[in-house]
C-alpha cells in the first residue's frame, strides 16, 4: 500500500485551520432492538437473533422500542438539547449487504434531540464548548466479514460472511456542529470529546460504551481552510474510529494528508476513508453521498413520536450526578490537587478508585494501585484500565489485608497479579500461594538468630548503637522467609535481640 505524502504538522498549522465534525454512534444497551422483539447480546453465535422484522422480509412490520426512545430523551437531556415536541422515524433508503432492508429506519430532518453542547476540558484545564447539532435514533446494520486478503476488507477478499444479529440493534447518533479554532489542538479536542461523551453515556447507564465491541464508533469528519479563508474546505469522514487513541490520530493525519495535497494545488476528494491501527494512516474508501442520493422520506409503517412535557421532564428528573460535577465533588472529598485529578481521568482511573472506596479502601491506597500499579498492567496488556480482569472490591480486600498486617505491599502485588491471572478471590490466591505474612515471632526469632550468627560483625555493630546496621539483619531475614515477614517488625525484634 502506497502511503500519501503528508505535511510536516507545525506547518499545517502555520497555513491551515481545521474544522471538525464528530459524529458519534451509540449502541443502547436495551435488551430488545429498535423495532422488534429480537434480543441484543454481544457475541451470540451469527444469525441466531433475527426475527423477519429485523431481516426486512416481506409482510413484517416495525414497533419502537420505548426505552429506546426514553434513553435517546435522557441523552438529549444530558447534552443540554432541546426536546423535540413532534418528530418520526424516515426511510434512509442504499443497498448494502449487511442492511436487509435496503434502507435503514433514522431520522432525518426531524430529530428527537438537538441545539445542544457539552463541555470538554483538556488536559492543560482549558475548557471548550463543542455544540451538539443533533442526537437521533436510528437502528444498527449487520456485520459483514471478508474473508480473505490482507486487509480484512473487501478489497482482495475471497468471500464475505454476513451476521445480522447486530441488524435492528437501537442506535442513538450524536452529531457536532462544526468545530472552528481549535488550531493545532484539534485532534486533542477530538479525544478530548469523544472521552467526555463515552463519560456521560456511561453514568446515564444507557449504554456500555465499548469501543473495541463497536457499541461507541467515532466518524470523524476533517476540513482545513487557508488562513483568512471564511469558507469551509472540503471534508473527508474518517469512518467507525474505534478507540480514544485512535480519534486524536486519525484526525491529525488527516490534517497532514490534507495540508500536502492543497499544498500541492491539489484538491480534496469528498469522501470516506478508513483508519489502519498499525501505520496510524487513512485510506480511501467510498464517495461521499449527500442526503439527496438517500432519497430520505418519511416512513410510513411508524407514528409520529410526540414526547409530552410531562414526560420529558420526568425522564430530566432521573439524570445522574454529570461526570464533571461528581469530579468536582470527589476532588473537595478526597482533597486532591488538579494534577492528581487530572491524573485520575487521563487513567480513566475515577470511577474504579470511587467503587473501590465505596467498597472500604482509603482514597489515597484506592489511587496508588489503580493509577500505578494497575495501570501500568492495563497499559503492556494493551486494554483499558476497566478492562482488567479484577474488580474495585478485590482491589479494596487487598488493601484490607495490608492494613490488617496480613500482606505486606510487596505480597499484595502478588496477590493482585494472582486475581489478573484468574486464580480467585485475594483470599485463596493468598492461600494458593502461600504468600501470608509471617506473624509468629518464634519463627522470626530463628531466622532472626540464624542471620546474627551469619554476621558476628553486623551484630557487633548493632550492639554497639550502630542501629542503621540492623538492615543487612532485615534484608537476610526477610529473604529467609521470602518475603513473607514485615520488615517493621523484623527491626523491632533484632533491636530486642541485640539489646
Amino acid at each position: 500500500m502506497t502511503v500519501a505524502t503528508v505535511l510536516d504538522y507545525d506547518e499545517v498549522i502555520e497555513r491551515f485551520d481545521p474544522v471538525l465534525g464528530l459524529e458519534v454512534h451509540v449502541e443502547l444497551n436495551t435488551h430488545t432492538k429498535m423495532f422488534c422483539g429480537c434480543p441484543t447480546t454481544f457475541g451470540a453465535e451469527p444469525n441466531t437473533q433475527v426475527c423477519p422484522t429485523c431481516l426486512g422480509l416481506p409482510g413484517s412490520l416495525p414497533v419502537v422500542n420505548r426505552v429506546a426512545v426514553e434513553s435517546a430523551m435522557r441523552i438529549g437531556l444530558a447534552l443540554n438539547c432541546e426536546i423535540a415536541p413532534w418528530c418520526r422515524f424516515a426511510r434512509k433508503n442504499y443497498f448494502y449487504p449487511d442492511m436487509p432492508k435496503n434502507f435503514q429506519t433514522s431520522q432525518y430532518d426531524e430529530p428527537i434531540a438537538f441545539n445542544g453542547s457539552l463541555s470538554i476540558t483538556l488536559d492543560d484545564g482549558t475548557v471548550v464548548e463543542v455544540g451538539i447539532e443533533r442526537a437521533h435514533m436510528e437502528e444498527d446494520t449487520g456485520k459483514s466479514l471478508h474473508v480473505g486478503g490482507a486487509t480484512g476488507r473487501i478489497h482482495g477478499a475471497d468471500h464475505s460472511l454476513l451476521d445480522y444479529n447486530r441488524a435492528g440493534v437501537p442506535l442513538i447518533e450524536i452529531v457536532t456542529k462544526p468545530i472552528e479554532g481549535t488550531g493545532a489542538r484539534a485532534p486533542e479536542v477530538a479525544r478530548a470529546y469523544v472521552t467526555a461523551l463515552r463519560d456521560l453515556l456511561r453514568a446515564l447507564d444507557v449504554s456500555d460504551v465499548r469501543m473495541d465491541q463497536g457499541s461507541l464508533r467515532c466518524d470523524a469528519n476533517v476540513s482545513l481552510m487557508p488562513k483568512g479563508a471564511t469558507e469551509y474546505g472540503t471534508r473527508t469522514e474518517t469512518k467507525n474510529v474505534n478507540s480514544l487513541r485512535s480519534v486524536e490520530r486519525a484526525v491529525r493525519y488527516e490534517m497532514t494528508r490534507q495540508a500536502a495535497i492543497l499544498v500541492e494545488g491539489g484538491s480534496i476528494l469528498q469522501e470516506t476513508r478508513h483508519f489502519q491501527e498499525d501505520t496510524g494512516t487513512t485510506s480511501g474508501g467510498r464517495r461521499k453521498e449527500t442526503s439527496e442520493d438517500y432519497r430520505y422520506f418519511p416512513e410510513p409503517d411508524l407514528v409520529p413520536i410526540a414526547p409530552s412535557a410531562e414526560w420529558v421532564e420526568k425522564l430530566r428528573a432521573t439524570l445522574p450526578e454529570m461526570p464533571w460535577e461528581r469530579r468536582k465533588r470527589i476532588q473537595a472529598d478526597w482533597s486532591l490537587t488538579d494534577l492528581e485529578l487530572r491524573d485520575l481521568v487521563n487513567a480513566g482511573a475515577v470511577d474504579l478508585v470511587a467503587a473501590t472506596v465505596d467498597a472500604g479502601a482509603s482514597p489515597a491506597e484506592a489511587r496508588a494501585w489503580w493509577v500505578s500499579f494497575l495501570a501500568q498492567e492495563a497499559n503492556s496488556r494493551a486494554i483499558e484500565l476497566a478492562a482488567l480482569p479484577i474488580a474495585p472490591a478485590q482491589v479494596a480486600r487487598v488493601s484490607a489485608l495490608v492494613a490488617e498486617g496480613k500482606l505486606t505491599n510487596k505480597l499484595a502485588r502478588e496477590v493482585i497479579l494472582g486475581v489478573l491471572a484468574g486464580e480467585g478471590e485475594p483470599d485463596e490466591v493468598v492461600e494458593k500461594r502461600g504468600l501470608a505474612v509471617v506473624s509468629d515471632d518464634s519463627a522470626l526469632y530463628a531466622a532472626i538468630d540464624e542471620a546474627l550468627a551469619a554476621q558476628p560483625d553486623v551484630a557487633d555493630k548493632i550492639r554497639g548503637g550502630k542501629v542503621a546496621a540492623a538492615g543487612a539483619i532485615v534484608g537476610a531475614v526477610m529473604k529467609a522467609t521470602k518475603g513473607q515477614a514485615d520488615a517493621k517488625r523484623v527491626r523491632e525484634l533484632i533491636l530486642e535481640r541485640c539489646k
